[in-house]
């Protein structure tokens, strides 16, 4: 039995999940077992809300909305994913199954999810962050099941393009563009590295689980830099996917090139007087995250971003390419979120081509990149007006 199956069995303690909530697992769920947070589960019936967490976050991390979505009248679900938390049956070896984490494979995990629960359709699928992506592809391929989608803090600009229009130009397909992004990244004085390819190193979970500081200051200090209460997370457009302008992005983003994810938000870390934790992050909610990610360490989400950064990977989404996301949709994110714009173009993609139906576009005040759990009245507001109008 491995450490992972031997802390199955630790729930949550009293008082750390809001009334109505619980926590249990689905069993067979593409071949894991799969844990999850409910509330609404009382009454049969009910249309669903699959919420999707990004990373490092866990199910834990929709706690703040849970029980007022259940009381509009939803059955709301949010799973540890894939590679998180007490979800079992993933590989957590770096050398080990790196394609069950493809997008495509996680999508067939909210599908099966959805399936085991004996629920036909979901009134909407709603994800945060790499969640955002996730929850597009739910919708952008099966908009029977996910009857509309809500993206959180992560634009969606589509999938990847073959080229269009090119009969009789040179073949340019086995090119590999990004490297010379690394390369002037890497030129810039001082050097830089983005942190998507950072995340696919093999050094990035062992400098974040063996943090110096700890797993818990790590964590404190990341959900600090990355939150609205970091004065520096003023985010304006980019005009370019160029070195110089991407250079304009914070260091949790576009890192150091010396440098790895601990030591680059242990210069962030709040002192007591401006510590965001006692308005929205208590230390007893740290712990939960803390205690996890020091269990599972962080190689599980961090397969993620290898998948979606390796070429011969990330191409089977081409499958799609031209398709749109149809369904109502809508989006939510912090104005104080640098998310919004680090990829160049996609905010406006989104809104342009990439979402048809798209209902509503809101930035909220007073939230960084957890805008869920910086600011989760106004979300659920946000959301319950979506889903009534979708």
């Amino acid at each position: 039995m491995t450490a992972l199956d031997r802390s199955e069995a630790t729930f949550f303690e009293p008082g750390l999940l809001p009334g109505g909530v619980r926590s249990r697992f689905v069993e067979n769920v593409n071949g894991m077992r799969m844990h999850v947070l409910e509330a609404g589960f009382e009454t049969p019936d009910r249309p669903c809300l699959l919420l999707l967490h990004g990373f490092p976050e866990l199910a834990f991390s929709w706690r703040k909305v849970m029980p007022d979505l259940a009381a509009a009248g939803y059955h709301v679900v949010a799973p540890d994913q894939r590679g998180y938390g007490r979800t079992t049956g993933w590989d957590p070896d770096y050398d080990g199954n790196l394609r069950s984490f493809r997008i495509l494979n996680i999508v067939c995990d909210a599908i099966a999810l959805v399936s085991a629960l004996g629920l036909h359709s979901v009134a909407a699928v709603v994800g945060h962050d790499f969640g955002a992506f996730v929850a597009a592809y739910c919708a952008l391929t099966r908009p029977d099941l996910f009857r509309a989608v809500a993206l959180m803090s992560a634009p969606f600009d589509g999938p990847p393009a073959f080229p269009f229009a090119t009969d009789g130009e040179a073949d340019t397909s086995g090119t590999a563009p990004q490297d010379d992004i690394h390369k002037a990244l890497a030129a810039l004085r001082p050097p830089r590295k983005h942190y998507q390819w950072y995340y696919g190193d093999r050094s990035a979970d062992d400098n974040m689980r063996r943090a110096p500081q700890g797993v818990a200051a790590f964590l404190r200090a990341y959900f600090h830099v990355k939150s609205a209460d970091w004065a520096g997370n003023q985010p304006v457009p980019l005009a370019a996917w160029t070195a110089d302008e991407l250079a304009k992005l914070p260091t949790y983003y576009v890192m150091d090139l010396h440098r790895g994810m601990s030591d680059t938000v242990a210069r962030f870390m709040p002192q007591r007087a401006e510590n965001s934790g006692g308005r929205w992050l208590p230390d007893s909610d740290l712990r939960i995250y803390a205690q996890e990610f020091a269990r599972t360490g962080f190689q599980g989400g961090l397969q993620w971003y290898r998948c979606m950064t390796d070429p011969e990977i990330a191409s089977e989404l081409r499958l799609f390419s031209g398709r749109t996301i149809d369904v109502p949709s809508c989006f939510i994110a912090g104005a104080q979120d640098w998310g919004i714009h680090q990829k160049p173009g996609a905010f406006e993609a989104m809104q342009d081509r990439a979402c048809t139906r798209m209902l509503s576009c809101d930035l909220v005040d007073g939230a960084g990149h957890w805008v869920q759990q910086e600011q989760p009245e106004r979300v659920v507001e946000l959301l319950r007006k979506f889903c009534a109008q979708a």
